[in-house]
């Protein structure tokens, strides 16, 4: 890899309009966390209203999908259809279906390879499993070691080498290291550093006759800005994790598309993403020299909106899929007065969060629950303001999790929520955010993990650390999931059968109806 910056020097010296006769042009579509939202949903990610829809505020869904990825193809000679993992989890055909509605449309869209998602395991490895055989592509996952897994051994490959145009094209995949702490892989399944991984990928690709090299990756942008910076060889970086929108055009996006870092040697390298949720379709398109160098491109993210007429055939698909889904949208359990965004979430207190943290409260109320303590992201989508179904709560809390209650010592919950601030503003982990009842806290980002917090109270008395509080959380916090660890090695008697969390919810909007968005301060910023 040495000589590419030198073979990128002399592209650029060129004379403007002048094109190398070895040049080679590539077109990759991508995708990533989907999320399950094959039919079109609104910016809160739920179903579409009329409203939505009379304002063009009503995007994505698998049809449209398909009609841009069909017109892309008609237009490009070499082109590549790849998705960055997190296909599982967030809408009703995921808590059907278990896997199959996802792997039933990316076949039909003719998907050429897919990286693992951390919520690909969040059933474990048999369903995960299962859907790498029945969807028919290559997915890939280079930091993994799956040798002791029967259900992904033979399955999971760390990369696949691809032709197009007479060009070998590597494809290497990656996913998170903190899988085993937001998921559920099981025990068998290892998760190993990237870098080395892919130093060790890279090298066998280059050995089997790849002269470009794409990363496939669902570990969040920071991350994978990182890895670039430090990784020799890679040409591209298709990204998730972090539902990051990368644009030129788009007002408040994370970054341009593509950003442009460097590798060791001094070459560049292409990182993209595409938001999330289905919105958008990222096009990037790319002019390689002889040697596999990125000597021009140019793209920008395809918004899948109203502009774009659905593939009849696939939205057949989706209807045949949804329609055993339809009962489930059409019984009203509750109402909104206004909307509940779900912005804001993984970094502060949020009117969805509060609104899920006193559901289990009240839920809670019999055993004497004090405080609730909810995963910011375990929370999935908002809610829109009018009546509220039962499916719109089920997608909204789509993990099947559990009611737990248990007591904890003062001291501990301090170091429980320490930990939930751990990773506010990163991408990966940030999910871990405290939403509570019951409690309220300040905090400083801006200081090291565990010295986070400057004041922490129950009931509006301060904590004691010696007291032990009658905590109600959700049965995979309560297992430690998401580094809440005081959870899981210090619980004093607890109780791990509780009703779904869905049904808590359902419950207490049954009873509470109309629900109102509200903010009360329970969680502060301490000002510096």
């Amino acid at each position: 890899m040495r000589w590419r910056p030198i073979l990128l020097a002399l592209l650029l010296a060129l004379p403007a309009g002048a094109v190398p006769a070895e040049e080679f042009r590539l077109t990759l579509l991508h995708s990533n966390d989907v999320h399950g939202r094959h039919l079109p949903a609104n910016p809160l990610g739920a179903g579409c209203r009329p409203q939505d829809v009379a304002e063009n505020a009503c995007f994505g869904g698998a049809a449209r999908l398909a009609a841009a990825v069909a017109r892309l193809r008609r237009q490009a000679a070499n082109l590549l259809l790849l998705d960055a993992g997190d296909q599982f989890q967030g809408t009703l055909f995921y808590a059907h279906y278990k896997g199959r509605a996802e792997a039933t449309l990316m076949r039909r869209l003719g998907y050429d390879a897919m990286a693992a998602g951390n919520h690909e395991f969040d059933d474990g490895p048999q369903v995960f499993g299962r859907f790498i055989l029945e969807v028919g592509l290559p997915v890939l996952a280079a930091n993994l070691d799956a040798s002791g897994e029967p259900a992904l051994a033979e399955r999971l490959r760390p990369h696949v080498l691809l032709q197009r145009g007479g060009r070998s094209i590597g494809i290497v995949g990656y996913v998170t290291e903190d899988t085993p702490v937001i998921s559920s892989p099981g025990p068998r399944v290892r998760f190993l550093p990237i870098e080395p991984a892919l130093e060790r990928a890279v090298g066998q690709l280059t050995a089997a006759g790849a002269d470009i090299i794409v990363a496939l990756g669902h570990a969040g942008l920071a991350r994978d800005r990182e890895i670039v910076r430090r990784v020799a060889g890679l040409d591209i970086v298709v990204g998730g994790h972090s539902h990051s929108l990368l644009s030129n055009r788009e007002p408040g996006a994370a970054g341009p598309y593509p950003v442009v870092e460097r590798g060791p040697t001094g070459q560049p390298v292409l990182v993209v993403q595409a938001g999330a949720w289905g919105r958008y379709l990222g096009r990037l398109e790319v002019a390689f020299d002889a040697a596999g160098v990125p000597g021009k491109w140019q793209g920008e993210p395809l918004l899948l909106d109203a502009g774009i007429a659905p593939d009849a055939e696939v939205a057949a698909l989706v209807a045949e899929l949804d329609r055993p889904l339809q009962a489930l949208r059409s019984e009203t359990i509750g109402e909104a007065a206004e909307d509940f965004a779900l912005a804001g979430c993984l970094a502060g207190e949020c009117a969805i969060g509060n609104l899920v943290a006193e559901a289990m409260l009240w839920a809670g109320r019999t055993a004497w629950a004090e405080v609730t303590v909810q995963n910011g992201g375990g929370i999935r989508a908002g809610l829109p303001k009018g009546p509220l179904s039962r499916g719109q709560v089920m997608e909204m809390l789509p993990f099947a999790n559990t009611l737990a209650l248990f007591k904890l010592k003062g001291s501990d919950l301090r170091a429980a929520i320490e930990g939930g601030l751990g990773r506010v503003g990163q991408g990966s982990g940030a999910g871990r955010f405290p939403q509570v009842a019951g409690l309220g806290f300040a905090f400083d980002p801006t200081r090291p993990p565990g010295e986070r917090l400057s004041a922490l109270s129950v009931g509006g008395e301060p904590l004691r650390p010696e007291r032990l509080y009658t905590i109600v959380t959700n049965s995979f916090l309560r297992r430690g999931g998401d580094d809440y660890r005081a959870f899981a090695e210090r619980a004093v008697e607890p109780y791990d059968h509780g009703q779904n969390l869905d049904e808590a919810v359902i419950a207490y909007l049954a009873a509470h109806r109309p629900v109102a968005p509200r903010l009360d301060g329970r969680v502060q910023r301490a000002a510096r």
